[in-house]
């Protein structure tokens, strides 16, 4: 049963985007923590560097609601991996899937990683996460969600601000500033591991079928993703019309 809707607590993001712009990520997860209480989600996909905001996040807030979206489609070493972190940081983990498998999606859409067209891809992409996401979000009544994303991934990440609405619930980056050289500090200074991939020269993983290494062609990291066709799978995208960016939006 879905819990009844929390009101969303009123705040002056102007305001407090100025106060936090130089703020760094540690704090940015205790005025979270201080902010929204029990309310305060996060999510993870155990990718490449997962590893730095579920223990920047955990330090904090040790039992926060870690939402995990399994698409049924991972590689076997990210359920490895993902196990391995989840033991070693103590994580409250809370995996949420698509209601229709994967074998009846199949039966009525077909392979759709395999169709030319960004349309089979932003449905694959709303079954098999969006779905699962919101409903994640509405069950674990949050109002608010602390997520991974940086500017240096994707072109609509450059415009996102550290504390933002959307929709019903707000969304905080404690390291959307961050790159490669923060990451790799991080992932040095507290001996934690990145997904076994990076070793195959992946800079980004997703599901097997829509995700391959980096080779000297790509101009992009986050071309390896979908083939190229897109870079966000939907979770990070406003959902109303009239927002910035859609599911359709073939540019991102």
């Amino acid at each position: 049963m879905v819990s009844a809707t929390v009101k969303l607590p009123t705040l002056d993001l102007a305001q407090i985007n100025q106060q936090l712009e130089n703020a760094e990520a540690l704090s940015l997860v205790e005025w979270s923590a201080a902010t929204f209480g029990d309310h305060l989600v996060m999510s993870t996909s155990f990718g490449i560097q997962a590893a730095v905001m579920l223990h920047l996040v955990t330090k904090v807030v040790p039992k926060i609601p870690v939402i995990w979206i399994d698409t049924g489609y991972l590689p076997q070493e990210t359920y490895q991996f993902a196990e391995q972190l989840t033991q070693r940081l103590e994580l409250n983990l809370h995996v949420y899937q698509s209601p229709i498998s994967p074998a009846r999606m199949e039966a009525l859409h077909g392979k759709l990683w395999e169709q030319d067209d960004i349309e089979a891809f932003n449905l694959y992409d709303q079954i098999r996460k969006v779905e699962p996401m919101q409903r994640a979000l509405k069950e674990l009544r949050a109002t608010a969600w602390l997520a991974g994303l940086r500017k240096d991934q994707t072109e609509h990440r450059q415009n996102l601000t550290r504390v933002e609405q959307q929709e019903s619930l707000y969304k905080i980056y404690p390291i959307l500033d961050w790159n490669a050289r923060d990451i790799y500090q991080y992932l040095t200074a507290y001996d934690l591991p990145y997904h076994p991939y990076f070793d195959l020269g992946y800079v980004t993983v997703g599901d097997w079928h829509s995700s391959r290494p980096l080779t000297a062609d790509d101009t992009d990291g986050r071309d390896t993703r979908f083939r190229g066709l897109k870079q966000e799978c939907g979770l990070h995208l406003p959902q109303t019309a009239g927002e910035e960016e859609s599911l359709n939006s073939s540019s991102l």
